[in-house]
């Protein structure tokens, strides 16, 4: 889509300060802590892109709230280079750069915004290499702090933080499946088939380089197998969500041109867990 299509879709540019209005017409507001992901092309031609869209959601938090994005890490070794030819594994091995929280990139595929907002001065990074997340403002070092190496999206995650502290969920434009707090969900719910992965990534231990192992859910193909109760073609988180919001979970308004959601963290884990558990049979 060009600029002039965004510029028609959303009655001309996308400020900050409708952006700031907007968001707090969803109901967002001072002191909120929240997650947000966002798709910048559903919400119009933004003025000044994605650091427009961060100051907006500074704006309606103010001083007291904070902002959370999944980060993830572009440029981690692949979870299958244990399978490659035993001399490419020795090189990678000998010179894969380790997962630094300053440095190593957010996965692109969560967008441009996640990128940007850990690139902010005082935003906090996590620890962990494959399922980082990134804060910034008033509590955003406690929710970032000694993220757990195993089982990162479990208890005392950010995750878990997030809904310990009251937190939100914005999706901001963003497709219903785009929702990584169902994956906190999955990690709790008790129903048979969980899937796990076992990996190994290159970290930082006292400024020295080491290759660690790692266990986790299965959050890049699922932690369980959903396709008895999900439809074919459909993404089990959208699913999910789309049955939260029949539930009346949730609320939904428009910001710039963007269809948006608000959630509360721990209605979608309470939710999502009895969702997981009922349909699979926990």
């Amino acid at each position: 889509m060009d600029e002039m299509d965004l510029l028609k879709r959303s009655s001309g540019p996308v400020t900050r300060s409708r952006i700031s209005r907007d968001l707090a017409a969803l109901g967002l507001g001072d002191g909120d802590v929240v997650m947000f992901h966002t798709r910048m092309s559903a919400i119009g031609y933004v003025a000044g892109g994605p650091q427009t869209v961060i100051g907006a959601l500074q704006d309606v938090v103010g001083t007291q709230g904070t902002l959370m994005v999944t980060c993830g890490w572009n440029d981690a070794p692949p979870y299958d280079f244990v399978t490659w030819p035993q001399d490419w594994q020795d090189v990678l091995r000998a010179e894969h750069p380790a997962y630094d929280p300053a440095l190593s990139e957010a996965d692109h595929n969560n967008g441009r915004l996640p990128e940007a907002l850990r690139r902010r001065p005082g935003a906090v990074r996590s620890r962990h290499p494959d399922a980082s997340f990134a804060a910034l403002g008033a509590a955003a070092t406690e929710l970032m702090a000694d993220h757990p190496w195993d089982d990162p999206h479990g208890p005392d995650s950010p995750l878990a933080r997030l809904a310990a502290h009251g937190g939100r969920v914005l999706l901001l434009g963003a497709p219903l499946d785009t929702m990584t707090l169902l994956h906190h969900a999955e990690a709790l719910a008790e129903a048979p088939g969980k899937r796990f992965v076992d990996y190994e990534q290159p970290i930082l231990v006292q400024g020295q380089r080491v290759w660690r192992r790692f266990h986790d859910i299965d959050s890049e193909d699922g932690a369980f197998d959903y396709s008895a109760v999900v439809p074919e073609g459909k993404e089990p988180f959208g699913v999910i969500v789309q049955d939260m919001l029949a539930a009346g979970i949730g609320r939904q308004g428009s910001v710039g041109a963007a269809e948006s959601h608000l959630f509360e963290a721990a209605e979608v884990i309470d939710f999502g867990i009895t969702w997981m558990e009922n349909k699979l049979g926990g």
